[in-house]
């Protein structure tokens, strides 16, 4: 509707809404402002429907209520997209409404779920523990049930036990029902699924009801007695009641009883408690604690007082566990001989064994010359195996040497045919004469033009060696290692010896043998090379060998080869051990660890007591001689490092021999391995040298040798090592004081000088007479005194020396009782170096 004056009336409906604001201004100035609020008309044409006004009767609505420049087909396009836009929202409305619903349906169900299964939890751990409590109730009750049965037959005569009084009220004197409520408030609990006051929860509380017995005796929260408890005191409820407790009777054992032994060990032993024994010890008037030893005959009274036998035994027995059974000739298997070669230096022992095993070893040691000993198994063309033992021939190594005799079977004696018998060569014969094996001559370097082998037989027949070609029985075999000539002659006696000797081992026992050299290994740590001589030595046998024990860890074969078991006869490389053992020690497989540690600590304890009462002098004559010995004689100290430990005992043993009876070499210590800042110490304190034999000092060593000035000295060849040593101690000896005679003088006349005192007038018949040397004043041919001139002149003038047949005057220094007749000697002396032979 339209007004006359053109305003626009507010409606409902229809156009914009519109009023009148009234504004004020300053200096009282209005003005009323028509505002009009306009709404976003919305068109929904509807289909088929005609214009409102009735003219144009077109679809789409009013032309003039459009937008400019849309037709009616657009205009419905628009319609049908946002219907079609509408409709979807609804839809996705309605799908998310209806995806809500079902996820919280899905919760509800699964809370359901879980609040049934957690009640279903409780209830069956309720039941359970109810279950429980009933049980154990039940047997409660029942034991005290047998415990007054027990009881009542036991006393007969007592009166029967009147039940507990009840509890009276404090204040009306009637008896109380405090349990009965404390029973009806348990049950109610355990209703509500908490334990009851009498309970016994995880905590360890008591479960069941509470008994005025229980309340009189423990109270609520009291500890309770364990299961155990209970029972000792039934089980000595019915051993009162039979009469009292039975006397068990009395273990008698046998205890082994050492020359020392610990208290608790000992009550160990006995099978008795450790305080018991204490107790008896105190009560023999012997304060003592469990960790004190005792000595034997101690030990032997409580043992006895205790009601045990006594087996006395010695600390030696721990060593009965080593097997030492007889092998049963049903057990012997054919074994390989163990052949040793031995002979004089550069004979050429290694080269013909070199020869044999089609190897090169020689090449390897420094100057040629074996240094250690050697094991080796070799292959003959017909499949015979033989054991080489390689020992070397200096003079330093008999000792190395005289092992490898103990171990052998037969002895190859190498002369070298051009060199005839040396006096190594005559060493080893009496090793090998000693060890009493069967010898073989091997005349070696025949190739030579200078070779004369029936010399070498010749010889031989010195030293009790009669060759078959001299008509004896000792085999000789012509050979050269360098073209091969009677090798296999010699390998062939060599067979033939050990077919005789029929050698023969049980494989099956606990394995035997002996270390043949023993070092430490910068990697593989302490490595014994050992000859197993009888049983079988596997990869995980317990084994002592000498002060050292060990599990085998590995075992290396002489080709460098990893093999699980070693029989007889087989030298090999044992890994394991916890020490470096003594070459020369012998190895023995036992049962377990302990018995090899046992018997290890015994050995170690042993030694040790024999080096004390070797170096301690026991009287005090021997501590005075012993004093004035160490006075007289001069002292080279040195420390030795070597590879192996044979060679730093031939090393050792070459050091004792060097001396005399005013100079000695003494070592202060020797070992296996590099030389360490330990060593370098010790060097310092006693000023001594460091020896390496083919070993070297670690960096912290030489810089520890460099800040303390101690000399460090190598060696690869042993005779430069002893020479050096004796050129050394040869230093220390004392020059030797020559005399030589120079003149005689004989005594005319004495005269008595002033100030001078007496003066002999003498006429020298011999040699010379010096003013520097030395007089001796002869009488009848008796020296009656000996010093030197104080002064020598010819008429006035002091003069140096005079000749024979001038005359002279000479005065004493400190001495007048000079007498014509007289003779005076004159001698110079002079000083000679010495050295050592």
């Amino acid at each position: 509707m339209s007004d006359t004056d053109g305003k626009k009336t507010l409606g409902i409906r229809g156009g914009p809404r519109s009023g009148q604001v009234k504004q004020s201004f300053s200096h009282g100035r209005t003005k009323n402002v028509v505002v009009e609020t306009k709404r976003k008309r919305v068109v929904v044409p509807k289909q088929g429907a005609g214009d409102k006004s009735g003219g144009g009767g077109k679809q789409g609505g009013d032309p003039s209520k459009r937008p400019a420049g849309i037709s009616d087909a657009e205009m419905e396009r628009r319609m049908k997209a946002l219907a079609a836009a509408k409709a979807r929202e609804a839809e996705e409305q309605k799908k998310r409404e209806e995806d809500e619903r079902q996820r919280a349906e899905e919760r509800e169900r699964r809370r359901a779920e879980a609040e049934a299964k957690e009640r279903e939890e409780r209830e069956r751990e309720e039941k359970a523990r109810q279950k429980a409590e009933e049980d154990e109730r039940r047997k409660r009750e029942a034991e005290e049930a047998k415990v007054k049965a027990a009881e009542e037959k036991a006393k007969p005569a007592e009166p029967e036990a009147q039940p507990a009084a009840p509890v009276e009220d404090a204040r009306s004197g009637k008896p109380s029902s405090a349990p009965r409520k404390t029973e009806r408030r348990d049950d109610s609990r355990e209703k509500q699924g908490k334990p009851g006051k009498g309970a016994r929860d995880g905590g360890g509380r008591r479960s069941g009801k509470l008994t005025l017995n229980q309340a009189l005796s423990g109270g609520e929260g009291g500890r309770q007695k364990s299961l155990a408890a209970m029972k000792r005191k039934q089980e000595r409820a019915r051993q009162k009641a039979m009469g009292g407790a039975e006397n068990r009777e009395k273990i008698v054992r046998d205890v082994q009883l050492p020359e020392h032994i610990v208290v608790s060990e000992l009550a160990n032993r006995m099978a008795e408690r450790v305080p018991d024994v204490v107790k008896a010890l105190m009560q023999n008037g012997m304060m003592v604690t469990q960790n004190q030893t005792i000595d034997a005959d101690t030990a032997e009274l409580i043992i006895e007082e205790f009601g045990h036998k006594v087996v006395r035994v010695s600390d030696a027995d721990v060593e009965d566990v080593i097997d030492t059974v007889e092998d049963k000739a049903e057990d012997l298997q054919p074994r390989p001989p163990v052949i040793t070669i031995m002979g004089h230096v550069d004979h050429g022992k290694t080269s013909l064994l070199d020869a044999i095993r089609k190897t090169k070893v020689t090449s390897g040691e420094a100057g040629g010359i074996t240094q250690h000993i050697g094991a080796y198994q070799v292959q003959t063309q017909d499949g015979t195996t033989l054991s080489f033992l390689d020992t070397p021939g200096h003079a330093a190594f008999t000792s190395m040497r005289a092992r490898g005799a103990d171990v052998t079977d037969i002895v190859v004696l190498v002369v070298a045919a051009d060199d005839a018998v040396m006096p190594q060569t005559v060493e080893a014969i009496n090793h090998a004469k000693a060890a009493g094996v069967p010898m073989i001559v091997a005349i070696n370097k025949i190739d030579l033009p200078a070779a004369n082998p029936d010399k070498v037989r010749t010889d031989l027949l010195q030293h009790e060696v009669i060759v078959e070609k001299l008509s004896g029985d000792v085999q000789d075999v012509e050979v050269s290692a360098q073209s091969g000539d009677g090798l296999e002659e010699l390998l062939e006696s060599i067979a033939l010896q050990a077919e005789i000797l029929e050698l023969k081992a049980n494989p099956e026992r606990a394995a035997q043998g002996a270390v043949i050299e023993a070092q430490l290994d910068v990697g593989r740590g302490p490595v014994a090379t050992v000859l197993v001589q009888n049983g079988t030595l596997r990869q995980g046998d317990i084994f002592v060998v000498g002060e050292q024990w060990g599990k085998v860890r590995a075992l290396v074969n002489d080709k460098g080869e990893r093999v699980k078991e070693a029989g007889p006869s087989v030298p090999v490389e044992v890994l394991g051990l916890n020490g470096t053992p003594e070459a020369g020690d012998v190895l023995n497989v036992v049962e377990t660890e302990a018995q090899a540690r046992e018997i290890a600590e015994y050995r170690q304890n042993a030694a040790k007591e024999k080096r004390a009462a070797a170096g301690a002098a026991t009287t005090l004559d021997q501590l005075l001689a012993q004093a004035k010995e160490d006075e007289n004689v001069a002292e080279l100290p040195i420390l030795v490092k070597a590879d192996v430990q044979g060679s730093a005992e031939a090393i050792v043993q070459a050091m004792e021999k060097i001396g005399n009876d005013e100079v000695r070499v003494r070592v202060l210590h020797y070992g296996v391995g590099a030389i360490t800042e330990t060593d370098i110490g010790l060097a310092e304190a006693s000023k001594a040298p460091v020896i390496g034999f083919n070993v070297r000092a670690n960096a912290p060593a030489r810089q520890a040798a460099n800040q303390k000035g101690v000399e460090i000295r190598y060696y690869s060849v042993i005779y430069d090592l002893v020479d050096d040593v004796k050129k050394a101690a040869s230093g220390l000896l004392g020059a030797e004081i020559r005399e030589n005679f120079i003149g005689y003088a004989e005594i005319r006349e004495v005269f008595k000088v002033s100030k001078v005192g007496n003066v002999a007038g003498c006429l020298v018949t011999e040699g010379v007479a010096r003013r520097s040397a030395g007089v001796r004043l002869l009488r009848d041919d008796v020296v009656i005194h000996e010093g030197t001139l104080k002064t020598l002149k010819r008429f006035k003038d002091e003069v140096s020396e005079v000749i024979s047949g001038q005359e002279c005057g000479m005065a004493f220094e400190n001495y007048e009782d000079i007498r014509p007749g007289d003779v005076i000697e004159i001698f110079e002396r002079e000083e000679v170096e010495r050295t050592l032979t």
